[in-house]
């Protein structure tokens, strides 16, 4: 009955919180991201539809000495969409597929376009993507500018897949950019987080889709880095991989559970290529998951509940239904509290102790851990700030924290410490959370920052396209 009782407090608690999300957002002129931290006044927001129109902002804007911000889904949590003053870009109506080519398997969009989109065009074909965050409600032109990375263990960042792009620079010329052709942007606007342009259009390399047999397996943190290199990567037959840490109470940073996406080449991809919905467990997994926030019963709870539901159990299921989630269940939404994300990138041989120093500084910092994913990046340092400089494990962590300027100092400390120990492991983090980590640790650990500075002032002297990040991590 208790807990009943508390699963009706909180489906009310999330339906005034809904409310209240919709009357913050009849201000047409203060814009934030998912973070809530830092809303600003911007001058106006722009659905973008023609390049003509995107041509004639950046003209306008250039002439009047306003600054121009650019936004997709709006899922990064670190001021990279919204400026003050600024005009802000939706680029999610700029949305079409310009080209496909199943011979050569690459398609063409535009920036605005989501995974989903994409998806729908290549599933009939047997074609899928070959790296892409583990939802695909993003748009391509976000991803590319956060050169974000996936389960897929044999692919790497998203740059990897990227061949070419078109970008509306700051002086009104549209320039084809590749490894061959202006090549300086290349690797500063892919990871460039808005900072030189408008991506107008993507071309990406594509893969088959195939068959996979999912399934899970329990261990320790202790020994997951040996089950990894050697039950796994050591595997040709294992595309794509995730692990999760416990955050329970009586397991905390102990207990770990992954999850193999095994290919099965004697079943027939048209037998299961058919694209998911929604999930049905939905609903259901977002209450049980929102308990997490306040009781450390249901931390436990929830924890149990994974492990039985997927441990010695298997899916089979095609790649573009791998990576087709669409599930909302960690949405949340609250005046006074929310979810954080941070991502902590380890070289592999340093997993265990990152892990157990991270443990101690949580504890000893009363941070509210909800969620810890693993997953594996390859080396890749095209990027200019690349966040792969070895073969890492990257560990997502979703923090509840309230949003009071009490909190958000402990959070701050805490997340400190937390990238202290990154560098004693020449370790990284990303870039597209809010941004705890100080001046001088983004430094220490993207050393061409400065490098990717100037080449901003380079293209972009006026500095046309602006965002807090540039503000927050340019230094003086």
């Amino acid at each position: 009955m208790k807990k009943i009782i508390v699963l009706l407090l909180l489906l009310t608690l999330c339906l005034s919180q809904y409310m209240r999300t919709l009357a913050a957002d009849e201000d047409p002129f203060l814009r934030s991201d998912y973070s809530k931290l830092r809303p600003v006044k911007i001058a106006r927001v722009i659905p973008s539809k023609e390049v003509a129109q995107l041509q004639e902002i950046v003209q306008d804007a250039r002439a009047k000495g306003l600054k121009i911000a650019i936004a997709g889904s709006r899922h990064s949590q670190g001021g990279h969409t919204y400026y003050k003053d600024s005009i802000v870009l939706d680029m999610t109506p700029f949305n079409k597929v310009l080209a496909f080519d199943e011979k050569r398997k690459t398609i063409t969009v535009q920036s605005g376009a989501t995974w989903a989109d994409v998806q729908r065009v290549i599933n009939p074909y047997g074609l899928a993507v070959k790296t892409m965050q583990s939802q695909n409600i993003f748009t391509i032109g976000g991803s590319i500018s956060v050169n974000a990375h996936g389960r897929d263990i044999r692919n790497g960042s998203l740059i990897s897949t990227v061949e070419s792009f078109r970008l509306l620079g700051a002086d009104g010329t549209i320039r084809h950019v590749s490894r061959s052709e202006n090549a300086e942007l290349f690797p500063l606007v892919l990871g460039g987080y808005g900072l030189f342009g408008v991506i107008l259009d993507v071309t990406l390399s594509l893969t088959d889709d195939e068959v996979y047999e999912m399934s899970s397996e329990s261990m320790t943190t202790a020994a997951y880095t040996d089950y990894f290199l050697n039950h796994i990567k050591k595997n040709p037959d294992i595309h794509m991989h995730l692990a999760r840490i416990s955050v329970a109470p009586d397991s905390f940073l102990t207990e770990m559970y992954a999850t193999n996406y095994t290919t099965r080449p004697d079943l027939l991809v048209a037998d299961y290529n058919k694209l998911k919905l929604k999930d049905s467990y939905v609903l259901p997994l977002k209450f049980l998951f929102g308990l997490n926030r306040s009781f450390d019963w249901a931390k436990n709870t929830f924890w149990n509940l994974q492990r039985h539901f997927l441990i010695g159990r298997s899916t089979i299921l095609t790649r573009n239904n791998a990576m087709r989630s669409e599930s909302d269940f960690m949405d949340y939404s609250s005046d006074t509290k929310n979810d954080l994300l941070q991502e902590y990138f380890v070289p592999v041989a340093h997993f265990e102790d990152f892990v157990n120093s991270m443990k101690a500084i949580l504890q000893e910092e009363h941070l509210n851990l909800l969620n810890i994913t693993v997953r594996y990046v390859n080396q890749d340092e095209e990027a200019t700030l690349s966040y792969a400089k070895s073969d890492m494990f990257a560990l997502v962590c979703l923090f509840n924290t309230p949003l009071n300027e009490a909190a958000q100092a402990r959070m701050t400390q805490g997340i400190r410490r937390i990238v202290d120990q990154l560098r004693i492991v020449n370790g990284s983090y990303y870039l597209p959370y809010a941004p705890f980590p100080s001046i001088d640790q983004f430094q220490s650990l993207y050393p061409k920052a400065e490098a990717f500075f100037q080449a901003k002032d380079r293209w972009d002297p006026q500095h046309l396209f602006m965002n807090n990040f540039y503000d927050d991590y340019r230094g003086h």
